[in-house]
C-alpha cells in the first residue's frame, strides 16, 4: 500500500556546511564543551544582529531566559511580567525563582502582549507595593511585537524588557533585527526552529560585564583560582563546541531559510485566503516576520479540530497555536490581565506546515486538504 510521505510541521533543513564546522572539532580534538566554534557562533550572530551586542551560546533558550532573570536581580516572592501567549518555556524560568508570573493578554494586530493591558497590569503591581522586576515579552511565530508601545511603558516605569526572540531569528522591525531591542535577549535554535543546533540558545547582552556574568553562571560559577572554589550557585548551562559548529554552519544559510518561510506563508495566503472565515496574520507597518510558522485561523474550534485530524489522518502535521499561560492547570493561581483574545487565538488557530525544505507538491498537499474540507461543508 502506497502512503504519502509525512510531512513535518517545521522540520531541521541543514545547509550542507555544517559538517565542515563539526569535522574541524573532531580533527583538533575540540570535543570538550567550550572551544573555537563557540567564539565563532557568538561572534556570526553577534555580527548577524549588527548592532554591538554581546552574545553568551547555551544550552537552551530557556537556560538564557533563567540567566536574565537572575542578572535582573529576580528573587523569591518577586514580580515578573509576562506575555501569556507563548510557550511555557517563557513562563517556567520566573518560577524557577520562586518569583510570580503576572501575565498579560494580546491584542490583535501582532498576537503579542497588549499595550494597554501591560499598563494596567504595571499600575496594580505598583499599587500593591511590588513593582515587577521585569516584562517578559515575545515575537510570537517571529511576527515582532509593539516594539515602540513596549519601550515606552519600559522607560516610562524604569522596569527592563526580557526580549523572547526564540521565534524570530530573522526578524526586524524598523530595519532592527530582532534580538536587540531589550535590556537582555533570548535566541532559540532549538530543532524546530529556523536555524538549529540541535538544541541550544543564546543570550544577548547589551554590555560585556552581563554577558562575562551570565557565562560565568553558565559554567558552574567557577572562581578564578587553580582549585575548584565556588562562591555562587552555578549552572550547566554552555553549548558545546560541537553543537556550535552546527550553528555556525546554519548561521550561512539564516536568511535564505527566513525567505523560504516568508514564500511558505505567501503560498498559503494567495492559495487560501479567498476562502470565507478563515484569516491569516499581516504584518503591521514596520514590521517584518520571519514567519517561522504560517498560521491561520479558522471559524471555530470544532472546524480548527476536524481540519488538524484531516491533515492528520493524510500524514500531516499540525498543531493548535500555543495554549495561554494563564489558561495552564500549573499557573492558574497566578494573576492574569485576560481580554479573550489569546483564548481566542488558541481556540481557533491552527499552525500548519512551515518547514524551509518544503517542497511545492507538499505544500499543495496541505492546500488541497484544507480546500476540500471547506467545499465539502
Amino acid at each position: 500500500m502506497v502512503t504519502n510521505t509525512k510531512i513535518w510541521l517545521s522540520s531541521p533543513h541543514m545547509s550542507g556546511k555544517e559538517l565542515d564546522y563539526v569535522k574541524d572539532a573532531f580533527d583538533t580534538n575540540w570535543i570538550a564543551p567550550l572551544g573555537p566554534n563557540v567564539e565563532g557562533f557568538q561572534q556570526d550572530i553577534n555580527e548577524y544582529l549588527g548592532e554591538n551586542k554581546f552574545v553568551a551560546a547555551l544550552s537552551s533558550g530557556t537556560a538564557a531566559i533563567h540567566l536574565s532573570l537572575i542578572l535582573l536581580g529576580v528573587k523569591v516572592g518577586d514580580y515578573v511580567i509576562c506575555q501569556s501567549n507563548t510557550f511555557s518555556a517563557t513562563a517556567n524560568p520566573i518560577k524557577y525563582l520562586g518569583a510570580h508570573p503576572v501575565f498579560v493578554d494580546s491584542e490583535r494586530e501582532t498576537w503579542n502582549i497588549c499595550p494597554i493591558l501591560l499598563e494596567d497590569a504595571i499600575k496594580n503591581s505598583i499599587k500593591k507595593g511590588i513593582k515587577p522586576k521585569a516584562i517578559i515579552a515575545v515575537h510570537l511565530y517571529g511576527m515582532p511585537y509593539n516594539v515602540a508601545a513596549l519601550k515606552k511603558l519600559s522607560q516610562l516605569y524604569s522596569i527592563p524588557i526580557i526580549e523572547d526572540s526564540a521565534e524570530s531569528f530573522g526578524s526586524h522591525y524598523k530595519n532592527k533585527k530582532c534580538g536587540t531591542f531589550g535590556d537582555l535577549a533570548i535566541l532559540s535554535f532549538n530543532g524546530n526552529k529556523i536555524i538549529t543546533t540541535s538544541g541550544g540558545g543564546a543570550l544577548v547582552c547589551n554590555s560585556e560585564k552581563d554577558r562575562d556574568k551570565a557565562v560565568f553562571l553558565a559554567t558552574q560559577a567557577r572562581d578564578n583560582t587553580p582549585e575548584y572554589t565556588h562562591s555562587h550557585i552555578g549552572y550547566n548551562y554552555r553549548m558545546s563546541n560541537v553543537l556550535a559548529g552546527i550553528g555556525r554552519g546554519q548561521m550561512t544559510v539564516l536568511d535564505d531559510r527566513v525567505r523560504q518561510r516568508r514564500q511558505n506563508y505567501e503560498y498559503y495566503y494567495n492559495k487560501l485566503s479567498h476562502i470565507s472565515g478563515l484569516e491569516f496574520l499581516s504584518e503591521p507597518e514596520n514590521t517584518f516576520s520571519n514567519r517561522w510558522l504560517s498560521c491561520v485561523l479558522l471559524p471555530s474550534l470544532s472546524i480548527r479540530e476536524k481540519i488538524r485530524n484531516l491533515l492528520h489522518s493524510k500524514n500531516i502535521e499540525s498543531r493548535p497555536l500555543w495554549k495561554p499561560m494563564h489558561m495552564q492547570p500549573i499557573f492558574q493561581k497566578e494573576v492574569a490581565f485576560v481580554n479573550g483574545v489569546s483564548e481566542d487565538l488558541f481556540n481557533r488557530g491552527l499552525c500548519l506546515p512551515s518547514g524551509s525544505d518544503l517542497t511545492e507538491n507538499e505544500l499543495n498537499r496541505v492546500i488541497s486538504e484544507i480546500k476540500y474540507y471547506f467545499s465539502a461543508e
